[in-house]
């Protein structure tokens, strides 16, 4: 509890520094979820294909079954936190048996509770697309699960969907059913009666107007789909709710929504309720004469007493604002403001667009929780709001900012909470809760390395702050610096020393291990425009000199005691634009008079002699937003530059290498998947092997970039959005935007010369991992010899032996099931014997 309350002091006090006028000028964009992520993904063109992302993860998919090299033996690890969450955007109850629930991760796929949701572990992993919208269960065999992917909140770190998913068999197996066009899904909500009805509320593309929207319904279960309402091709359905006494009744919330960098259009006059009484056959919308408002009406969402199908709640914004909470008695003929006092606009934002969420409880009517910024509860039908957890009352026990709520269905008082720092259990309905409970899912933007210690890890994080481990576990992560987490540096003589900075560039440093952190950023200045992600990096040939950028470089070279601008202006976006800010910076490691950068408004600059002159080598590169600009650690003037960017019309390249300083540039992006590159690294002992991270994973290069395949196994196909490379142990780790930290051992990557030998003898990680009840476990052998496969737990006794017996040479598999054993949550060691060689992983196991 003590590091939650931490957190969440530490995520109010950044909100108030940010906002403070002296540190951020009203040029800036604003510090909430808003077109940042947008703009970098489709600058200069502001629009995108809208199957890019469809084309690349099924391009994945082909390159995971065709990789040519003994990379296939090896294996990511998991590296944690499991106790800092990320945002969750549904939950639901198995309304048979309340042990049993499911939830969806805005950006890391589907987990799993069979304890009531106190421990969790995946069961999608091995779809192509981990952005979830919503989950719902058949209510007659809750076996049966409808996955919608692509979340529907429309933040500005969002990631398009696939279409919807079903699951016959609680999750152990999925089929696709189509709606891949649509993009996210709000809700899905199934007929009691016939659960062959299904209808689905889909938002449509979050990169222009399309006709692939609103609410669409299935009379088979999935198989085939029929568009049930379309209003206009900017208006998305955004919620849809069903009568519990008359599958025919339903209602849509229908929200006008179209999103550019310089205009958020998020309410307009086809937003409002329809209703349906025929099962979808034709809809009407709620008119003026009901007493529902009609103009300047954006985001609403929906929630129908189970006691009484009459009465109805809609949470309603105006797109950026909460504007009411309205209430019908009579099944929508006149509606209401219940909020007569105002009172919820005190937990709210001026991104309420981004919740919209409300909840009756199934046992009391009466009881309402409205879910924004903060948590509210009303026990007398919203007259009142002594509950708030977030901005306004008791801040201590949820994180911020609440996008779901499940009820167990075998106790009223049991709910769960799904939020941005994950999910929390209360017990006698919200009036108190748990700590966060253990879960897979967090966002990381960078991540940091301790290269004195190979077991600490640090990170930034969206929303969950600067988090770190010190003793690599996965359970024991605290925050270190707060707001938005971003770069995360540990002095390489002195891991006393560590800068942590928050969004938009707000640096600290410690002295004391983190302990506390100081102002380091005096020089720079307040006037000139920082990224939501400013790069600053720490010279490797010198400790005290770091290097930082707004749209000039600046330079400490006494550790951030100071900071002097060593460049000019080098980005081409004029003053006070959303464009115009440097993005990243190398130093040479074998030169560090070669410094390098790269802007948001596709810019590559270097300077050869410490900054004294500036050269411009873009020529020849794509207008497209500069992500990472790295060094060949022993050879200056061989750089490498990555850009964002979804594919507009044509195929977008995304990396290129030059060999001559930047006077010439050679496309290296070969075979890769056409999506945003995020992170890339270059092998300390091979320089012609290359490791980089994009929107739909991690990949490697043998050969300098001629020709490029999935990196390693075990890793979901996720957005990785920073790699590094620890020197000394030679692991590389990998920041994942939904799924935590991952590490990979390099070793077998580089140390042989034919990288199409196969590995004789290796042990992969298990999949998946964590786990709950059974995993999979591949392993190699090289000659026919007697195998021992054996578990243990952290005493070293043995818990299981999986494999005792003689096996040929070859690729094998064991799976081990937990269903019957009576095992706790925790880290077992698997051991593999196979003649003289032995090689042993860890695993976890969360029941």
């Amino acid at each position: 509890m003590k590091n939650f309350l931490f957190l969440l002091i530490s995520a109010v006090l950044a909100f108030y520094l940010m906002n403070d006028k002296f540190r951020f000028n009203n040029e800036k964009p604003a510090k909430y979820p808003d077109e940042y992520s947008f703009i970098k993904k489709t600058y200069p063109y502001y629009n995108a294909d809208k199957d890019v992302y469809l084309q690349a993860l099924k391009q994945v998919e082909e390159m995971k079954s065709q990789k040519l090299s003994k990379v296939n033996n090896s294996s990511w690890e998991f590296a944690g936190p499991i106790n800092i969450g990320g945002r969750v955007v549904d939950i639901e109850f198995n309304p048979l048996n309340a042990q049993i629930v499911y939830a969806a991760s805005a950006t890391g796929g589907v987990f799993k509770s069979t304890d009531k949701g106190h421990n969790w572990f995946p069961i999608f992993d091995d779809q192509a697309t981990l952005s979830i919208g919503n989950i719902e269960l058949d209510p007659i065999n809750p076996d049966i699960i409808y996955v919608g992917t692509g979340e529907p909140n429309g933040g500005h770190n969002n990631f398009t969907g696939s279409g919807v998913f079903k699951s016959t068999d609680a999750g152990s197996t999925w089929f696709f059913l189509g709606l891949q066009n649509t993009h996210s899904i709000g809700r899905i909500v199934i007929d009691p009666v016939n659960t062959n009805n299904v209808f689905v509320a889909a938002t449509g593309s979050y990169f222009g107007r399309d006709n692939d929207r609103g609410i669409f319904k299935s009379t088979d279960g999935g198989t085939t789909w029929n568009q049930s309402l379309f209003v206009t091709d900017s208006t998305a359905g955004i919620d849809v709710i069903m009568a519990p006494d008359n599958p025919q009744v339903l209602y849509a919330a229908m929200w006008e929504r179209y999103r550019t960098p310089h205009l958020s259009h998020l309410n307009g006059p086809t937003s409002g309720i329809y209703k349906t009484t025929n099962g979808g056959t034709t809809w009407d919308k709620i008119s003026a004469a009901s007493g529902f408002p009609q103009s300047g009406v954006g985001r609403i969402g929906l929630s129908i007493s189970r006691q009484n199908s009459n009465v109805i709640y809609a949470l309603v914004n105006n797109g950026t604002e909460y504007i009411g909470l309205y209430k019908t008695t009579n099944a929508g003929t006149n509606w209401f403001n219940v909020d007569n006092d105002n009172e919820i606009v005190d937990g709210c934002s001026n991104f309420s667009w981004y919740f919209g969420q409300v909840r009756i409880d199934p046992s009391n009517d009466n009881i309402i929780y409205a879910l924004d910024v903060s948590f509210m509860r009303s026990t007398d039908a919203g007259n009142s709001w002594p509950i708030m957890y977030g901005y306004s009352g008791n801040q201590y026990q949820l994180h911020v900012d609440h996008h779901a709520l499940a009820f167990a269905p075998d106790d009223p008082n049991y709910v769960i909470s799904g939020n941005d720092g994950g999910m929390n259990i209360s017990t006698n309905k919200g009036l108190t809760w748990s700590d966060p409970v253990q879960l897979p899912a967090t966002q990381f933007y960078e991540i940091g390395l301790d290269y004195n210690n190979p077991q600490k890890l640090y990170g930034g994080t969206q929303d969950n702050s600067t988090i770190r481990t010190q003793a690599g576990a996965l359970d024991d992560w605290e925050v270190i610096y707060g707001g938005d987490g971003f770069y995360t540096i540990v002095d390489y003589s002195n891991p006393d020393i560590i800068y942590a900075e928050s969004q938009f560039g707000d640096l600290g440093k410690s002295v004391n291990g983190g302990a506390s952190f100081s102002y380091a950023m005096n020089g720079i200045s307040f006037s000139e425009p920082t990224n939501w992600s400013t790069p600053v990096i720490m010279d490797f040939n010198n400790t005290n000199i770091l290097y930082y950028g707004t749209y000039k470089i600046y330079r400490t070279t006494n550790g951030a005691a100071n900071w002097t601008a060593i460049s000019p202006k080098l980005t081409i976006s004029p003053d006070g634009a959303r464009l115009g800010t440097i993005t990243t910076i190398a130093v040479s490691p074998s030169n560090p008079s070669y410094i390098y950068c790269g802007t948001d408004d596709g810019q590559v600059w270097v300077t050869f002699n410490n900054g004294a002159t500036w050269q411009n080598v873009s020529a020849g590169l794509p207008d497209r937003w500069v992500t990472r600009v790295a060094v060949n650690p022993t050879e200056p003037n061989k750089i490498y530059v990555t850009f964002s960017g979804l594919k507009w019309r044509d195929p977008q390249p995304h990396v290129f290498k030059s060999i001559d300083l930047g006077q010439h540039w050679i496309d290296i992006s070969s075979n890769l998947p056409d999506a945003p590159v995020d992170a890339f690294a270059v092998d300390n002992n091979n320089p012609n092997t290359l490791y980089l991270g994009n929107d739909v994973g991690a990949f490697v290069s043998y050969n300098d970039g001629e020709q490029w395949e999935v990196l390693g196994e075990g890793l979901p196909v996720v957005v990785v959005n920073d790699l590094k490379i620890h020197p000394n142990e030679n692991y590389l780790a990998a920041g994942t935007h939904g799924r935590g930290i991952w590490k990979i051992n390099i070793n077998p990557v580089t140390s042989v010369n034919d990288k199409n030998i196969v590995q004789s003898f290796g042990l992969k990680q298990n999949y998946p991992n964590p786990f709950n009840p059974s995993t999979t476990i591949d392993f190699n052998i090289s000659e026919r010899s007697n195998v021992n496969l054996t578990i243990y737990n952290l005493q070293g006794e043995v818990v299981d032996v999986l494999l005792n017996k003689e096996m040929q040479p070859g690729k094998h598999k064991a799976e081990w099931n937990t269903s019957n054993k009576n095992l706790a949550s925790g880290i077992y060691f698997y051991k593999l014997k196979a003649g003289n060689q032995t090689e042993t992983r860890k695993m976890i196991l969360m029941k």
